[in-house]
């Protein structure tokens, strides 16, 4: 799991004039104290009132300005003129914000409202014609503010912000010709927010050149320790994994890449005549990144998506078999030692005419997934998301390998959804992976990216 940093928040709160001061500051203070308790960093203005020379709205502006924030929450803790918030909010107008109504309290036998909801609906639509980014939750008569609601599109907004200032390292382009892996980066710019940065394997090879010997020795022993081998490998295929991991790991911290990419086949394999299945298996081991294979661009910034929603690693999982309610799903080299169950395990193996690698053929974990991808036709993103219950598959193998041929890592996925659902909106060979139910939290992130959800 990935450490998050904490959500920035800017809170606001409003109440008309005329009701009483300390009601909207008490129960404005309560709820942000709360979120606080959740773990958020706000940045906390007084709660404004509909003053007629707008010199309150004018304050909480000016000192909501002096941060930068992921999300702004609008806490109507009362009825408010609709004109008192949109002079705080319309300098924010970019930023998502949450709509957040509360609710009375009883006193005796009397129940004594302050008329919230008031405030929220008379300003829910305008606020959706304007075209504000933002989630109406309002509470309900008897209920205890949703400040969990609160915080899942908050953690959205984060994600939302973080992958506007993320870097992906791609190193080369389009492996295998594939169409599914393209992408377009002025629309991917615009609306997700990453940048892809591609390089040439050839400064990767260069690098592996300036590999000291004694490194290399190191990383081997340390590896055969951690690592539980099926078989001994031969002379050199674990001194050319390292040296590859030890060249990638070097290019990602130069550049600070939050995911990455490379030419599988028809680079490292086809150039460097191994496969690189080790390398990014000690690649996950020792750094804190996403990895996908085969120039797979937008499969690396959904991983990215996985990644600030959740912490997860989001590992790619890609389709072998299609079942009557699900489907077979596993990879043909690496999945991070996150997602394994038990020592990660290597097998040294061939496919095809490439050289031997270190074939990861760990056993995956099981349990409650989700798959997502993020896709796109002509700059308009979508998320296709299903969720399902992963279970460990039968004995099967993919020809090509060199005999005994090896179980891949994989899982059987039995979808909530009926299969043909999934299947007719498929958008490419390789998902990412989360565990649990994370359908909700995707989305809102959806949400706050304005991309719809199929």
């Amino acid at each position: 799991m990935s450490a998050i940093r904490k959500i920035r928040a800017g809170f606001v709160g409003f109440g008309e004039i005329n009701t009483p001061r300390d009601l909207i500051v008490n129960r404005c203070a309560a709820v942000a104290a709360s979120l606080k308790k959740a773990g958020l960093d706000l940045l906390e203005t007084a709660p404004v009132c509909d003053d007629p020379q707008g010199k309150e709205s004018a304050r909480a502006k000016t000192e909501l300005a002096a941060r930068d924030f992921d999300v702004l929450i609008l806490c109507v803790a009362g009825w408010i003129p609709s004109w008192a918030v949109f002079n705080v909010i319309e300098s924010f107008k970019h930023k998502p914000m949450v709509l957040w109504g509360l609710t009375g309290w009883q006193a005796g036998d009397r129940f004594v409202t302050t008329a919230d909801q008031a405030g929220t609906t008379a300003l829910r639509k305008p606020m959706q014609d304007m075209g504000y980014t933002f989630d109406y939750i309002v509470t309900r008569r008897g209920q205890e503010p949703d400040v969990g609601a609160v915080v899942a599109y908050a953690e959205a907004a984060r994600a939302a912000t973080l992958l506007k200032s993320a870097r992906i390292g791609m190193a080369g382009y389009r492996d295998m010709r594939l169409y599914g892996t393209l992408y377009d980066g002025v629309s991917l710019k615009s609306r997700i927010g990453p940048e892809i940065e591609h390089f040439e394997l050839l400064e990767i090879a260069r690098l592996m050149e300036t590999i000291s010997e004694a490194d290399i020795c190191k990383t081997a022993e340390s590896l055969r320790k951690r690592w539980t081998f099926v078989k001994e490998p031969k002379p050199g295929t674990v001194e050319n994994s390292v040296r590859l991991f030890l060249a990638f790991k070097a290019k990602i911290e130069e550049r600070g890449y939050a995911g990455f990419s490379f030419n599988d086949v028809d680079g490292v394999k086809k150039l460097m005549q191994f496969a690189p299945a080790g390398s990014l298996t000690l690649l996950h081991d020792e750094m804190d990144i996403s990895t996908v294979p085969e120039n797979d661009s937008l499969g690396s910034v959904t991983q990215l998506m996985a990644r600030y929603l959740t912490g997860q690693v989001g590992a790619y999982l890609e389709f072998y078999e299609f079942l009557t309610d699900g489907a077979l799903m596993g990879v043909p080299d690496y999945v991070p030692a996150e997602i394994v169950e038990g020592q990660v395990t290597v097998m040294p193996n061939a496919f095809g005419d490439f050289g031997e690698g270190l074939l990861n053929v760990s056993r995956l974990k099981t349990g409650k997934v989700t798959l997502f991808r993020l896709g796109s036709n002509g700059g308009n993103y979508v998320l296709h998301v299903v969720t399902g219950t992963a279970r460990t598959p039968i004995p099967w193998e993919e020809a090509g390998w060199a005999p005994p041929a090896p179980q891949l890592p994989s899982l059987e996925i039995v979808f909530d959804t009926p299969a043909d659902d999934f299947i007719q909106k498929v958008m490419s060979q390789h998902y990412i992976l989360l565990y649990g139910d994370q359908r909700k939290r995707l989305e809102a992130l959806a949400s706050v990216l304005s991309i719809p959800v199929i």
